[in-house]
């Protein structure tokens, strides 16, 4: 399975509310404590930082959060997201291949992958709960034309 058919998944997922090709950005100088109450409220688990909408500049989740706040206390939630963000972020291609990806976030240790075009602009953002989703209904796919051949359906 590849990239563009997770995403296309997702715009077809049982959730009328969940777009996949919306990207829920926040501005670098955005507070954390606003980026947290952004997770809460739509039910994510991070959140991409781009100043212009289109660019990721980094991600904030919320385990970022959660270290920064066991590390340095709750003073950490008036900070910009700018200094608590993973500036280093990971992408992905829609041609990727959904394990490749998996193999990406397990030994990266993170769950979410913006997807961009070939000007680095993004077109969604892939966590990992959606790349396992897509290559278990890949795999359910596979056994059944594989039942059926056995079967001479």
């Amino acid at each position: 399975m590849l990239v563009n058919q997770i995403l296309a998944l997702k715009d077809g997922s049982d959730k009328p509310s969940v777009n996949a090709r919306a990207i829920l950005t926040v501005q670098p100088d955005t507070t954390v404590a606003e980026a947290a109450g952004l997770l809460a409220e739509h039910r994510i688990g991070a959140v991409v930082v781009s100043t212009d909408g289109k660019t990721p500049e980094g991600i904030l989740s919320e385990r970022d959060i959660v270290r920064q706040i066991g590390k340095n206390g709750a003073g950490v939630l008036d900070k910009p997201v700018s200094e608590i963000m993973t500036a280093s972020v990971q992408t992905c291609i829609v041609s990727d291949d959904a394990l490749v990806i998996l193999e990406r976030m397990t030994e990266g240790r993170f769950r979410h992958l913006p997807v961009v075009d070939g000007s680095g602009h993004m077109l969604g953002v892939v966590s990992i709960g959606d790349a396992v989703s897509g290559r278990l209904k890949e795999l359910a796919a596979e056994k059944e034309a594989l039942t059926g051949m056995i079967m001479g359906n």
